[in-house]
């Protein structure tokens, strides 16, 4: 659906996006992750041709975007993070407008506005002046111009910020219900935006690609086979002793202490289920276990590895 073959983007010295390469498949929906000045936005423009690469292509339904720009563009619906909407004009005086604009045959103009008033739950406000309306509204407005020449792809720069708990659960819910029809690639900094509605996950940090898969991928990926948390009946320092010495295990950390027991965290080599082996040597060690639970690497742990391991190989 879109190939992006090494991309980058540079500004005088500077290189926004750095060769990043990826697919996305038709009905998935792709999580753009990073911090604010990752690359997200300036990857998302030159994806649907607002702005031109400095190197690298982008092929939509196999049309590449440097030969035939005109394709690609009808092939995408935008959203671009500051949602650029005429104040001044009704909701539908604006939505009929932006459809001739897109060319959406006259015949079809009236049914395919009704459709995207439906779909994106704005016929209550379709007579109002768009400057009137809440922040959720416009987003909306912006997202039903998008859909208005039935685009295979959808690209949503930032769809959820600015708005409150309930539009964000409403934008999410909207996004899972088009994903059902088109392919949608969305950028984002909020990490529970992606989990609740991404199938895959890429991850940007200082313009370079430095995760492609799934949020289970990513999360597992760090954790091995799961951390172990683990609260003996010992004293602390020679209980950390003993659990620093299991075969295994990549790393022991002590997390607290409370008198008469101590609870570690444990990390086992990748693909290593420990737990065994701690219950064995807790219990040739005289050492009671009072808890013992498995325990997987957060979305936010593992982004912040990611990230911050980047950044210090960047600095060195």
């Amino acid at each position: 659906m879109i190939e992006v073959r090494d991309l980058v983007r540079r500004y005088g010295p500077t290189e926004a996006v750095s060769h990043v390469s990826f697919r996305v498949n038709k009905g998935d929906i792709v999580g753009f992750l990073g911090p604010n000045g990752a690359g997200k936005t300036t990857t998302l423009r030159m994806i649907t041709g607002f702005l031109p690469p400095t190197s690298g292509e982008v092929a939509v339904q196999g049309h590449p975007a440097s030969e035939d720009s005109k394709t690609v563009r009808k092939l995408i619906g935008y959203l671009p993070e500051n949602n650029p909407l005429y104040d001044d004009m009704r909701v539908t005086e604006y939505l009929a407008f932006r459809a001739e604009l897109k060319g959406v045959p006259r015949s079809e103009r009236k049914a395919r506005l009704q459709d995207v008033l439906e779909v994106c739950d704005i016929g209550e406000v379709s007579h109002r002046i768009i400057g009137t309306c809440s922040k959720g509204f416009r987003q909306r407005v912006g997202l039903a111009d998008a859909l208005l020449a039935k685009p295979p792809v959808l690209i949503l720069d930032e769809p959820t910020v600015g708005l409150d708990p309930v539009q964000i659960v409403h934008t999410r819910n909207l996004i899972k219900q088009l994903s059902e029809e088109h392919t949608v690639v969305l950028s984002t900094h909020i990490l529970p935006e992606v989990e609740a509605i991404c199938s895959r996950t890429l991850i940007l940090h200082h313009g370079r690609l430095l995760f492609d898969g799934t949020v289970e991928e990513l999360e597992h990926g760090l954790s091995g086979g799961g951390q172990v948390m683990v609260t003996v009946m010992a004293a602390p320092e020679a209980a950390e002793d003993r659990l620093r010495a299991l075969p295994g295990a990549v790393a022991v950390a002590r997390v607290e202490d409370q008198e008469g027991h101590a609870r570690f965290r444990i990390t086992p080599a990748e693909g290593l289920d420990i737990r065994e082996a701690v219950f064995r040597t807790c219990a040739a060690g005289d050492m009671p276990i009072l808890e013992m639970a498995s325990r997987h690497v957060s979305l936010e742990e593992a982004f912040l590895s990611i990230t911050t391991s980047e950044s210090e190989e960047v600095a060195v």
